[in-house]
């Protein structure tokens, strides 16, 4: 069975009709979304995608920034959630990976979204214990890994989840800033760097990898089809 994933971080300060509108446009199957924010009524993404029909489920591990907002990881199927559980990944910057169970026919998918420190794309020890403690919950068979991992291709966490799990861009395409004020110490004034990444296990096959192009957050979505 063919299923399309899409993964996006939406940004706190997203804009949420143009993101509302890529939502339901694109019409995924099983969607993982960064930087929700469950307390803010002009940004209600999950009540949105309930009214799409979707199944929903958010962290209940908030990460809080330092501006003090509440941003969670949130995951939405259009097939049954079994069970779900939030793995926290540092005790510091209180970072986790959401894991939801999903029933697709006579299979199980473990799917998994994540969000981890922001370092401006420096080596960060914390960033590196996130990392390790994520993988080290991840199912080996069945299993999509997606989010904003705020690493670089060539950085020592995104190698390590290469080492395990496949990547399925290895064109790289970047996917961050589209808005300077996306990060005021790097202030980007391009999509040049890749930061969000969907990942397989070796048994599932991926193919079609895209990014696409929305200006409703600082990220661009990215989405993959996925063949279980």
């Amino acid at each position: 069975m063919k299923l399309k994933i899409l993964s996006w971080n939406i940004w706190c300060y997203g804009k949420f009709e143009e993101i509302s509108e890529f939502l339901k446009n694109f019409d995924a199957d099983i969607i993982g979304l960064q930087e929700v924010l469950p307390d803010n009524p002009k940004m209600d993404i999950i009540g949105f995608m309930k009214k799409l029909g979707y199944q929903s489920l958010s962290s209940n591990v908030p990460e809080i920034r330092k501006d003090g907002i509440n941003m969670r990881n949130a995951i939405f199927s259009k097939y049954p959630i079994l069970s779900h559980k939030t793995h926290i990944l540092s005790d510091e910057d209180s970072r986790n990976a959401l894991q939801a169970d999903i029933k697709i026919g006579d299979k199980i998918l473990h799917v998994f979204n994540t969000h981890l420190l922001h370092t401006h794309q420096r080596p960060s020890q914390t960033q590196d214990i996130q990392v390790e403690n994520l993988i080290k919950v991840l199912p080996k068979e069945n299993t999509i890994m997606m989010g904003d991992f705020n690493a670089t291709p060539e950085s020592s966490v995104i190698k390590k989840m290469r080492e395990v799990f496949t990547d399925t861009d290895p064109a790289s395409e970047p996917t961050w800033s589209v808005y300077p004020e996306g990060c005021s110490g790097c202030n980007p004034h391009k999509v040049f760097i890749r930061l969000d990444y969907i990942f397989t296990s070796r048994d599932i096959k991926a193919n079609s990898p895209k990014v696409h192009q929305s200006k409703g957050s600082d990220h661009l979505p990215i989405s993959a089809v996925v063949d279980i």
